[in-house]
């Protein structure tokens, strides 16, 4: 027979004989009244698991027979299948991929099992691809629910029915079977695992449409931000060039007016030089002259000739008017002295502009602001994450308020502090700012018992009279509570504000942004008052206190 069928070309395809229970080459081939064939020792074992039944099923096609049929070997199938062995033909195909560690095995397979291609959720097992093909082939199981191979089918069996768990209980969030449905969860809110899954998907399906969306706004920020640093590059750069020409100009100005100056000098001393040489020399050669005079007023002294000395003597005793005589010129010399004290003014004058518009300057590049708008913060938490641990500063307190807990409280009192003499000190308003300046986004609070009010000034407010009371002027904004209402005060323009009794307030800032708000705090956060403004200082929190105010320590 093998001759035969090599004389006639015959190939067989050896993955045709394998039995679909074992997947390998029929051991003692019996076919079944549907026609499929098995190995009687595999097909035997699949019926004697179905005994109990009292109904037997064909694998493949699942026909049932009653009775049990009664198998007998076919003779003509094991002579092919010997052939088959004899010519070395593999059984299983090329590509088979048996289960290892980690796969999830097929459940029908016996002996060395194949890695499972899907799981059922009716049938609550797991096929390769041999043993999944009537899953596609026969009618009643193409209704089964198959999914990708999964280990977790046994999740789906209910623990204390042992049924399939088919139903979700919307009511305790979980799936049940329908045991459970009229048992411990009966009246629940219950509707089919189906269901529930094609309403979370609709829920999926916006949850990712919200996420894309956010995606896609993230990615336009990111662009805008790439953009901004460019800019942000392009515009540092520009400023460095032409802040170090404007310096340069300085500079060059300054070397400039140096060597006006000493050019200046230079001249001025070589014509006064000039000058006092000339005169020094006029002065020699008049000397001279009376030198000469003297000694021929001397040679006619000695003359006993009466005519003689009475005849050259008026002409000798004559003296030429000096035109510089130092005798009625004398006065104060003054050289360069002066114009080095000129040049000092001039330097300290260029330096106190300098110190004073350096300030304005530096503050000026710090208030660079590039970043995306930020929202707010909605709960307590949100705001902790911005507190800031502020402390007072003794030298602006007022003498009638007592600073302790760490210069954290203020208090009001009867008799005057012992407070040395400072400028920054207040002396008109009980009133204290703290050490700390602020930029950026901050947030404290303030607990108080009387009539307090909290505020934020810039540094150079007024330390007396009327104008330096918070909220007076336009370096000021403040919140004062007193008999449980609140007042908001800002250039001398007072704004009552509704709002819940509170004995502690707390204050955000958002300086870049110019948001300043304040809140009522106790269980929630109770907005008061927000002000949407221009901030061009740091700002430095401040009290007022007419009975005690303290700045809380926030973790």
């Amino acid at each position: 027979m093998r001759s035969e069928m090599a004389q006639q070309g015959i190939q067989l395809d050896g993955a045709k004989f394998c039995c679909s229970i074992c997947l390998d080459l029929l051991k003692d081939p019996v076919t079944i009244p549907c026609g499929h064939s098995y190995c009687m020792s595999c097909i035997k074992s699949f019926w004697d698991e179905e005994d109990q039944k009292k109904i037997h099923s064909c694998p493949q096609c699942r026909q049932t027979f009653t009775p049990r049929p009664v198998l007998v070997k076919s003779t003509m199938l094991a002579e092919l299948v010997e052939e088959l062995k004899k010519t070395g033909l593999q059984a299983a195909p090329p590509d088979r991929c048996y289960a290892g560690p980690g796969d999830v095995a097929c459940d029908f397979c016996t002996g060395r099992k194949l890695k499972a291609l899907k799981s059922c959720l009716m049938c609550l097992v797991s096929y390769c691809e041999q043993h999944l093909q009537p899953h596609y082939d026969v009618a009643p199981l193409k209704k089964h629910k198959l999914v990708e191979a999964t280990m977790k089918l046994q999740e789906n069996i209910c623990s204390r029915h042992d049924e399939v768990m088919k139903i979700f209980c919307r009511t305790d969030q979980q799936f049940i079977c329908y045991l459970c449905s009229m048992d411990e969860h009966k009246g629940h809110d219950t509707v089919s695992a189906a269901a529930e899954w094609t309403e979370k998907q609709k829920e999926l399906r916006v949850s990712r449409q919200k996420i894309q969306k956010r995606i896609q706004d993230r990615e336009k920020d990111v662009k805008v931000l790439q953009q901004e640093v460019e800019a942000i590059n392009l515009s540092a750069d520009k400023a460095v060039e032409d802040s170090e020409k404007i310096f340069t100009e300085l500079v060059r100005l300054i070397e400039k007016r140096s060597s006006d100056v000493k050019e200046q000098i230079r001249s001025q001393q070589k014509a006064e030089a000039s000058r006092a040489e000339e005169l020094q020399e006029k002065l020699k050669q008049e000397i001279a002259e009376l030198r000469r005079k003297d000694a021929e007023l001397e040679q006619l002294s000695h003359t006993e000739d009466h005519t003689h000395f009475l005849h050259n003597y008026p002409s000798l005793s004559r003296l030429s008017e000096s035109t510089d005589s130092p005798s009625t010129n004398i006065r104060p010399l003054r050289y360069f002295e002066d114009v080095t004290a000129a040049v000092s003014e001039a330097r300290d004058k260029l330096q106190g502009i300098l110190t004073e518009e350096w300030p304005k300057i530096s503050w000026t590049v710090t208030q660079v602001d590039v970043l995306l708008p930020q929202p707010e913060p909605k709960t307590r938490a949100e705001f902790l994450q911005y507190s800031h641990q502020i402390t007072l500063d003794p030298n602006t307190a007022n003498t009638q308020l007592s600073l302790s807990e760490g210069n954290r409280k203020a208090t009001r009192m009867r008799e005057k502090q012992l407070y040395s003499s400072h400028p920054d000190r207040f002396t008109d308003k009980r009133q204290v700012l703290s050490r700390e300046s602020l930029t950026g986004r901050c947030y404290w609070e303030v607990e108080w018992s009387g009539r307090v009010s909290v505020a934020v000034s810039y540094k150079d407010i007024s330390r007396t009279g009327n104008g330096c009371g918070f909220g007076n002027n336009d370096k000021s904004w403040e919140l004062d509570y007193y008999n449980n209402r609140y007042e908001f005060s800002h250039n001398n323009i007072k704004t009552p504000i509704p709002g819940p009794p509170s004995s502690r307030v707390g204050v955000y800032l958002d300086h870049r942004a110019g948001i300043l708000s304040f809140y009522s705090v106790s269980e929630t956060m109770t907005l008061l008052h927000r002000v949407q403004t221009t901030f061009t200082q740091p700002l430095y929190p401040g009290l007022w206190v007419g009975g005690t105010a303290e700045l809380s320590k926030l973790k």
